[in-house]
């Protein structure tokens, strides 16, 4: 089985990668930039940008599960790079996915889709979605808006 990681380079992608090169699993990693630190690892890395489409599509060819952890966190930073990392993004991951026939993808979210301002110590995938989030654009509490991928 060969899996791709997108997002290979950041705190969670790394230790994806890791997991997997443990289980004796083939790795192809997409990074946005050259990382020594993973070189050691066993796998192949491939540079590219999930808000690339044809880098992520060339990316998913000959892999059969792919793990999108790539994405943008915090509450800093400009809304478009927001959007466009992890809502184009997750977006061409998924079309590259249908259009390389990739069995399965694995999207990994975070914890601030369910914040509401509480402490998320315990939860797991069952916890409801916020009405609610702080926004990078407005630094306040907004409704959440639906976004359909």
């Amino acid at each position: 089985m060969i899996s791709l990681v997108t997002g290979a380079g950041g705190f969670l992608g790394r230790c994806v990668v890791e997991q997997l090169v443990a289980r004796g699993e083939r790795v192809r990693a997409l990074v946005r930039r050259k990382k020594t630190d993973l070189e050691s690892l066993q796998g192949e890395f491939v540079l590219g940008d999930v808000r690339d489409a044809a880098a992520v599509e060339a990316a998913c060819r000959g892999v059969d599960v792919v793990h999108h952890v790539a994405a943008v966190a915090g509450v800093w930073g400009p809304w478009k790079h927001y959007f466009d990392t992890n809502v184009t993004g997750t977006q061409n991951v998924i079309r590259a996915c249908q259009r390389t026939g990739v069995k399965r993808l694995v999207f990994t979210s975070s914890p601030s889709v369910t914040f509401a301002g509480r402490d998320q110590c315990g939860v797991d995938e069952s916890a409801p979605y916020a009405q609610k989030w702080r926004s990078p654009r407005n630094w306040f509490w907004r409704p959440m808006e639906k976004t359909i991928c």
